[in-house]
């Protein structure tokens, strides 16, 4: 039996995502009606949907579903969406568990509308036998920063074909669960990111989890970014949708970080009801 159910739609850097309140626990979804609901022609439309769930110990959940209907890997523009979410329901703290972990934001600047949150990501480290949590590849470099992103360097990444080559390496032989790609170009003082999205299955305006891969490649790529004071590093990161921010302190090495954080916009759209 059909029931009637609000949803909220929010955009980080021109990522949007479809968000339902489902603290109660009401809201089961399949993969149709997420697909539906994320079409750009007969739904909402939106790059993914979430679920802001009870958090147990703590303050909230969150789910993350593709676009084609399927629970995705972490969405580092969803997630600072999601904070914004839980802020204009009335939540005060923001410490919350995603399906890569445990997560926290701050909340920079507060609007009825637009905030400005700062959300952090999980740890680059390697793993209980010492490898590098980066493969370095002639082409590129391949991290996970809650989902997995190739990484490859550019020269005018404004005019590059992302479609044509992110479809290429989406599904290269040697990522056999496919991958992330993006595309930078370091510039004077920031660098430029485009992103082909795994689960969308295109070029999205902003990817959270890619722009904070981007900035750590660049870093072990040569670009120092700007050092901040207790030697953190920080990239000012231009994506199609809006401009974003990645901090992180670099380890002996330079090969693994920790406290990594993602600033950006996170701006409230519109709500409306839908039958599902």
């Amino acid at each position: 039996m059909a029931k009637r159910i609000k949803v909220y739609k929010y955009q980080g850097a021109g990522n949007d995502f479809v968000i339902i309140d489902n603290r109660d626990w009401s809201v089961h979804l399949d993969d149709s009606q997420i697909r539906w609901l994320c079409d750009r022609r007969f739904g909402i439309g939106a790059d993914g949907m979430m679920l802001l769930g009870a958090g147990g110990e703590y303050d909230f959940t969150m789910r993350y579903f593709n676009s084609d209907g399927f629970e995705g890997t972490m969405c580092g523009n969803g997630g600072r969406c999601l904070v914004a979410f839980a802020a204009h329901r009335g939540i005060k703290r923001f410490q919350f568990t995603a399906i890569d972990g445990y997560h926290r934001a701050e909340m920079l600047e507060y609007g009825n509308y637009r905030c400005i949150v700062r959300l952090k990501m999980r740890d680059l480290l390697p793993d209980m036998e010492g490898n590098s949590p980066i493969t370095i590849y002639p082409e590129g470099y391949f991290l996970d920063t809650g989902s997995d992103h190739f990484v490859i360097f550019v020269d005018d990444v404004m005019n590059y074909d992302v479609d044509g080559e992110g479809k290429k390496w989406r599904w290269a032989e040697r990522f056999p669960k496919g991958t992330n790609v993006n595309f930078v170009e370091i510039a004077q003082d920031k660098i430029k990111v485009r992103t082909y999205e795994r689960g969308v299955e295109a070029e999205t305006f902003a990817c959270g989890t890619g722009v904070t891969a981007s900035s750590i490649a660049s870093f072990v790529h040569g670009d120092e970014g700007f050092t901040t004071s207790g030697g953190r590093v920080r990239f000012e990161i231009q994506a199609l949708g809006d401009y974003l921010a990645v901090d992180f302190l670099p380890l002996e090495g330079g090969m693994a970080f920790e406290d990594i954080w993602l600033t950006g916009p996170a701006t409230f759209v519109f709500e409306t009801e839908v039958e599902l």
